[in-house]
C-alpha cells in the first residue's frame, strides 16, 4: 500500500468540497458538514487545518480548492469512478460498490491505479454528478 501525503480524512474532505462544487457551484462550510455527515464544528477544524497546509482558501463564504488540492481532489475522484464503475459493471451492488470504491481509492498505488485504468479502460469517464457521488466517500 502506498503512503498517502494526505490520508483518507483530508482526500475525503478534498473530495466532498470538489464534488459538492460540482453540484451547486459553490460550497460552504455547511454544504461540506451535510455532505460528510460531520458536524460543523468538526468540519471547520478540519478546513482550518486544509487551509493551513495549503488545500484550500476561503474567499468570502465559499470554501475553495487551491491547485495542489484540487488535484488531489480530481485524483481521489478519478480514483473513486473508476473502482465503483468497475465494481458495479461485476455486479457489485450499487451502494456497496460505491462504499468499497471510497476504501480502495485512498490505498492504492498510483502506479498501480494507472496499470488497471491502461488494462481495463478508462471507467472514470462518465457524468461529473452522479447519484452514488452524492453520498461517496
Amino acid at each position: 500500500m502506498q503512503n498517502h501525503e494526505l490520508g483518507q480524512s483530508k482526500e475525503d474532505y478534498l473530495e466532498a468540497i470538489a464534488v459538492v462544487r460540482q453540484r451547486n457551484g459553490a460550497c460552504r462550510l455547511t454544504d461540506v458538514a451535510e455532505y460528510l455527515h460531520f458536524s460543523k464544528p468538526s468540519v471547520s477544524i478540519a478546513l482550518r487545518k486544509l487551509e493551513d497546509e495549503g488545500y484550500v482558501r476561503h474567499e468570502e463564504w465559499q470554501v475553495v480548492l487551491t491547485e495542489k488540492g484540487q488535484e488531489i481532489a480530481d485524483r481521489t475522484l478519478e480514483k473513486h469512478r473508476f473502482f465503483r464503475a468497475l465494481f458495479e459493471s461485476i455486479g457489485i451492488p450499487k451502494e456497496r460498490a460505491n462504499e468499497e470504491a471510497c476504501a480502495v481509492e485512498h490505498v492504492i498505488s498510483e502506479e498501480s491505479f494507472r496499470l488497471m485504468v491502461r488494462h481495463w479502460g478508462d471507467l472514470a469517464k462518465e457524468p461529473a454528478r452522479t447519484e452514488a457521488e452524492q453520498s461517496a466517500g
